[in-house]
């Protein structure tokens, strides 16, 4: 699902920028008055969790990729701002270090991934829990995959709208909607059964440890 530089315009990524730098200042006020000693490190083995699911990325068709994210264990567990924060850097040191994703569209994959995706799955997670905790985590795994697929596909769809030459060629991204909801939400529907199964399957082991019990 990274999206790589060139692919957004400035008409999107610089007020996406502003938003996001306001949410991030904000998730880390809220951080600071949640994090302990004991939470740290629970945050840091999932958030590298995220980050190896991540780097195993199969290219789409039109520049985008698919992968397995780990959202929804970071969104279940330790909230929402923390989910956002977590993958908000771990797209960062992807972009920097090893060119998955970009800088200019790093608002619009953290956005669409970190705080919408994580808060899809713990929103999802936290209404259904009650009647089947099991099939809850698997349907906000899913949707924590499919929801953030929809806005990348959007937003790409949008880019021939708001950024042409005066002949109408597109200065940035050629496809539109018609081409990019298809071609992401496929195989982000299929990719999003192996992520819930991934993400009940952690999560029972990341609660038995919390437990004392061995696996």
């Amino acid at each position: 699902m990274h999206i790589p530089d060139g692919f957004i315009s400035p008409k999107m990524y610089l007020p996406l920028y502003a938003v996001s730098a306001g949410l991030w200042a904000w998730g880390l006020r809220r951080m600071r008055r949640t994090l302990d000693e004991k939470t740290i490190p629970w945050l840091a083995v999932l958030a590298a969790l995220s980050f190896i699911l991540m780097m195993v990325t199969v290219p789409l068709p039109g520049g985008s990729s698919v992968h397995a994210t780990g959202i929804c264990l970071l969104a279940v567990i330790f909230g929402v701002w923390a989910a956002f924060l977590a993958v908000s850097l771990v797209l960062l040191i992807q972009a920097l270090l090893f060119g998955t994703g970009g800088i200019t569209s790093l608002p619009l994959n953290a956005l669409a991934m970190g705080l919408v995706g994580g808060a899809t799955a713990w929103s999802t997670f936290r209404l259904l829990r009650r009647w089947n905790e099991t099939a809850a985590l698997a349907l906000a795994a899913w949707l924590s995959v499919l929801v953030p697929a929809v806005l990348v596909a959007l937003a790409l769809g949008l880019q021939p709208l708001i950024a042409s030459a005066p002949d109408g060629t597109p200065l940035f991204f050629p496809y539109g909607p018609r081409v990019t909801l298809p071609a992401l939400l496929i195989p982000h529907a299929i990719l999003g059964v192996g992520e819930a199964l991934l993400t009940v399957l952690v999560y029972r082991m990341v609660d038995r440890l919390k437990q004392g019990v061995r696996p």
